[in-house]
């Protein structure tokens, strides 16, 4: 691909795709094309998307290669992504790309082991290529010829769209940029710089399997970050809101961004006057919404089935047994209409599901991809997820959430005499073998006497998942979601959620005061 024509010439969107369309393109798009932004996705054969495909023979002929050293199962799997990211920044637009991402990954599975390869080449010699690599690494017992014969099937639908996202200018996006950068502006004068990320991609899949599976999606997404950063009296606080979901450019209808500006602001703001945290073991109160990382991090990743069937989770064989308090119910619901974690189907073709994961106290399942669920003899509960054709899926959560509580977010406050309030957490890791965790805490405040009091900065959260959910004595009724991004060696994109809850003990708060 001639680069240089990408930074001089008004180029067409399908013009674009149709010049990457044997791997990936970038085009970076610089100043001196700013301009044109919106003859770039908006030309004449905006809508017209040049993917590369397999005919059906075609798709046949791979799954059988990939069976000729005796594996018990094999799948292709074909991806187109196009995309679009801008950067605002300093009221100006920082970069701006256009990208196309398309492969297909070829696996293989053989008892417990798994076969995989991948070509962004689509001349069919490489695809036999990979499929005879994958077949090689999942080689098992003595290969018998294989009959495979796939037919269409249709999947449920979760997700609509009413505008779709390759009809809309990037001129258009560029004013929701600047209209969010204003809002947080113009909140306080103590703003001092504000970021704001406009991204959006539609994603194409096509999912074949030796058992004569063959379906087709297609998968949109938006993601909107404002970032507002505050400075007064030589104090700095990055405030932070996103929005995410899958769904048409109909999104910015039911969300402002001014709202979601302002709310990045008021963060920014109401943690200048924060003191430091105290340090120790005390009642934690966290808020409804993006709060829900917690339960995601410390207590959904112990949950997923591959650490079940390698035996390295804490809740590996406790189904039936009693692991929370009887006010806590855990669902993965990859059905929710729209959410950021909801497919038609995961990335193996299972259709989305709901799983009831902890019921009122009681470990009731986990959440399987078609692997971890023929090896644990339970049924696939639409989890197999992967980051792209380059990687095979695994057992991840898509919309996960803690259900709610008879109580509501006034009496849980009003019924702490003293503690820590948390607004939002940031980063977190945890260790799914023992189930120690520990979060940043972005915004946080001291309930004194039953009320929230003063803001205080600098903490972190301390402890072990399976005493969270011990120790959660209050549930509110005010259930709200969060998006985010899941790293597991893959990104995925993800909803956490839950109510208002109060962990009456067991958890440490780190600090860098005393108490």
């Amino acid at each position: 691909m001639d680069k240089k024509s990408l930074w001089h010439t008004p180029l067409s969107r399908r013009s674009f795709l149709q010049q990457g369309v044997k791997g990936g393109a970038l085009l970076a798009i610089t100043p001196f094309l700013m301009d044109r932004l919106p003859h770039l996705r908006n030309s004449s054969t905006s809508g017209q998307i040049a993917t590369a495909a397999l005919e059906k023979e075609e798709i046949e002929k791979l799954l059988r290669i990939a069976l000729e050293k005796g594996g018990d199962f094999s799948e292709v799997y074909i991806e187109n992504r196009q995309s679009a990211n801008i950067l605002l920044e300093e009221s100006k637009v920082k970069s701006a790309h256009l990208g196309i991402s398309q492969g297909v990954g070829v696996r293989v599975i053989a008892g417990n082991k798994t076969g995989y390869a991948y070509s962004d080449d689509f001349t069919f010699s490489k695809l036999e290529e990979a499929a005879q690599v994958a077949s090689y690494i999942a080689t098992s017992g003595a290969p018998s010829p294989r009959k495979v014969n796939i037919s269409p099937a249709k999947l449920p639908s979760y997700i609509t769209v009413k505008i779709p996202l390759e009809s809309i200018a990037e001129e258009k996006k560029l004013k929701l940029l600047q209209e969010a950068d204003q809002a947080a502006r113009s909140y306080d004068k103590r703003i001092s710089q504000v970021y704001v990320t406009y991204y959006d991609e539609v994603r194409h899949r096509t999912i074949a399997n030796s058992e004569g599976l063959w379906v087709r999606s297609e998968l949109p997404l938006l993601w909107f970050v404002v970032q507002a950063l505050s400075s007064h009296q030589g104090k700095r606080h990055l405030g932070r809101k996103r929005l995410s979901e899958h769904s048409g450019f109909e999104f910015f209808d039911k969300y402002k961004v001014a709202d979601t500006a302002r709310e990045a602001a008021r963060e920014a703001i109401a943690m200048l006057e924060a003191q430091e945290a105290p340090a120790g073991e005390m009642p934690v109160v966290i808020g409804n919404g993006w709060g829900g990382v917690l339960v995601h991090e410390a207590v959904g990743h112990g949950m997923e089935g591959d650490g079940i069937y390698r035996q390295d989770s804490i809740y590996a064989g406790k189904v039936g047994e009693k692991v929370a308090t009887p006010v806590v119910t855990l669902i993965d619901d990859g059905t929710l209409p729209n959410f950021r974690g909801t497919t038609n189907c995961d990335d193996e073709g299972t259709p989305g599901n709901r799983t009831v994961l902890v019921e009122k106290g009681v470990l009731k399942g986990y959440m399987h991809d078609l692997l971890s669920a023929k090896l644990l003899d339970m049924k696939p509960t639409g989890n197999g997820r992967r980051e792209s054709f380059r990687y095979y899926p695994i057992p991840r959560m898509t919309n996960t959430f803690m259900d709610n509580g008879p109580h509501t977010p006034e009496e849980i406050i009003r019924a702490t005499k003293k503690g820590i309030f948390i607004q939002s957490l940031s980063g977190g890791s945890v260790n799914t073998t023992t189930g120690q965790f520990n979060f940043d805490v972005r915004e946080a405040y001291m309930i004194e006497d039953g009320k929230k009091t003063y803001p205080v900065r600098d903490a972190t959260l301390i402890g072990r998942g399976f005493d969270v959910l011990e120790n959660i004595d209050m549930v509110g009724n005010d259930l709200a979601f969060g998006p985010g991004i899941c790293g597991k060696g893959q990104a995925a994109e993800v909803t956490a959620g839950q109510p208002t809850i109060r962990i009456a003990k067991r958890v440490m708060v780190g600090g860098t005061r005393a108490r």
